[in-house]
């Protein structure tokens, strides 16, 4: 990784994911998380406020060291343990069966390779686990996924690998989930960023 994504793309992905008008979604993003839960994609802690007094403790990836220096403070004030034990979403250092619950926030739009870390998640959850997540994707509407596979080269450049237009939904239920809860919607601004998937999934 080049400058820009070491010491400057974490920063600007604080300040922008961590804006009030988020703050809502993830804390829906959260709710009914408990026991032993596992976070892909912690970035700089921005759920930690968010988990509920029932999760015991959180497990996170993180591959960014500036991230994980950035959250220090939410983690020094979470109400249980969270640890850092892991760089890579694709393959993650944990046998079968571990987890109670899986969180994903605005972080299945950059991993390379989001079927591999789908599969992983599966695998690291216990039978009758959940996947909490809260993505943006490919939009419901023709028109606005044209724009979105257009501005994919440029947002992948821009903000570190993300790309607009992944089919959310089908890439978790490809991965052997089945969907319990799920909102789709467009947030404030422009469609082609805006259109979120907030939901739960569930392993057999």
């Amino acid at each position: 990784m080049g400058l820009y994504a070491e010491r400057i793309l974490p920063r600007i992905i604080d300040r922008t994911c961590g804006m009030k008008s988020m703050r809502r979604l993830r804390e829906r993003a959260c709710a009914g998380l408990a026991g032993d839960i596992i976070e892909i994609g912690f970035g700089s802690g921005l759920n930690v406020a968010h988990y509920p007094d029932a999760v015991t403790r959180a497990t996170v990836i993180e591959p960014s060291e500036l991230a994980w220096k950035l959250a220090a403070g939410r983690v020094a004030a979470a109400s249980m343990p969270v640890r850092r034990a892991g760089l890579d979403g694709q393959a993650l250092p944990f046998g079968d069966d571990t987890f109670d619950a899986a969180l994903s926030t605005w972080t299945l739009c950059t991993i390379p390779d989001v079927t591999a870390a789908l599969h992983e998640m599966r695998r690291v959850l216990r039978p009758g686990a959940t996947l909490h997540f809260l993505e943006h994707g490919l939009a419901p509407d023709p028109k606005v996924q044209r724009w979105q596979h257009r501005l994919d080269p440029i947002e992948r450049r821009l903000a570190g690998g993300c790309t607009f237009s992944r089919p959310i939904v089908e890439l978790v239920i490809g991965a052997g989930f089945e969907i319990t809860e799920l909102d789709r919607f467009y947030l404030d601004g422009p469609r082609f960023s805006g259109a979120v998937s907030l939901g739960v999934a569930r392993t057999a």
